[in-house]
């Protein structure tokens, strides 16, 4: 029965990794496919993108769950769920206002370090232990990006870009914090609340609700393949693989994101970008490599120390 079950786990494990990597790869296309989009107003980019990215969200757990199935996963996500619908609705709407006034490595590099901030709010808020293995990667994060900042302190780039930048890590991080302290909170309605919450506010922004059917084509992308299908191919992953390895994975966002750009669009990150942005993704891998160390330790001797999928 063991021999049977041993390949089964293992399939799934590995089913588990390539969605991972699936979801940082759909989500690591955003900017590249923001830039094809030629609409002038923000506000009616974010009511196009959070439309659809909440009607593929809505059909995919309706797929998955049954209608029965997913208005009860609405209605048991109580009030973490609605923090969490907020955080992502906060964030996924100033992504789309920062691209006007930054460059896509600047938003991207800085959520890098979403897993470590959400570390240091847990020890602000709930005094959580943290070990001295993450105090170094939090300090190295916040070296990274008081490096990237720094150039819109020198009038370099706008502010206003680097300032919704941070806010985004932030929102991210609330939200990580929540979700682990909460257990219950499905991030999948709780997301799809945040595209509703923040098609409802961009729709009372927006100066304009027509666009063309090229912009369409684009922003129908960017709601279903960039934020939908991202968040589908991670909810179904991540929990067949151990959490170190899913935030692994998930750092080929924030790595792929401006090379797709520069690539596409010739858009080409600051120096001071660049040297920020390698010391926090050198904090972040470093972090979680010490991390997957310690989760592959044997608990005793004879065991494998590998969690198996749950």
């Amino acid at each position: 029965m063991n021999a049977i079950a041993q390949p089964s786990a293992l399939r799934e494990e590995r089913i588990g990794y390539l969605l991972v990597f699936l979801s940082a790869l759909m989500w690591s296309l955003g900017g590249t496919i923001a830039r094809f989009i030629a609409v002038d107003d923000s506000w009616t980019v974010v009511f196009w993108r959070s439309v659809w990215a909440a009607a593929f969200l809505i059909a995919f757990m309706a797929w998955r769950d049954g209608l029965r199935g997913t208005l009860k996963l609405f209605r048991d996500m109580g009030l973490p769920g609605l923090a969490v619908a907020v955080c992502f609705a906060t964030a996924s709407t100033c992504f789309v206002v920062a691209l006007s006034y930054t460059k896509v490595a600047n938003i991207l590099l800085m959520q890098a370090g979403v897993p470590l901030l959400a570390a240091l709010l847990s020890w602000l808020l709930f005094r959580e232990r943290v070990s001295a293995a993450t105090w170094a990667a939090i300090a190295g994060v916040i070296v990274g990006v008081a490096i990237m900042v720094s150039e819109s302190l020198g009038g370099a780039v706008s502010p206003i870009g680097d300032g919704l930048a941070l806010l985004i890590a932030f929102m991210f991080s609330v939200a990580t914090v929540i979700t682990r302290r909460f257990a219950q909170v499905r991030m999948t309605p709780a997301t799809c609340l945040g595209t509703i919450l923040a098609a409802l506010f961009a729709a009372s922004q927006a100066s304009q609700f027509a666009v063309s059917p090229r912009d369409m084509g684009f922003l129908f992308a960017f709601g279903v393949i960039n934020l939908g299908v991202g968040l589908a191919f991670f909810a179904t992953g991540a929990r067949l693989v151990p959490a170190a390895v899913a935030a692994l994975l998930g750092t080929f966002e924030p790595i792929l994101g401006p090379i797709w750009v520069w690539l596409v669009h010739g858009e080409v990150p600051s120096a001071r970008t660049m040297v920020g942005g390698i010391v926090v993704v050198a904090a972040l891998l470093v972090h979680i490599g010490l991390e997957m160390r310690r989760q592959s330790r044997p608990a005793r001797p004879g065991t494998t120390g590998i969690p198996s999928p749950t």
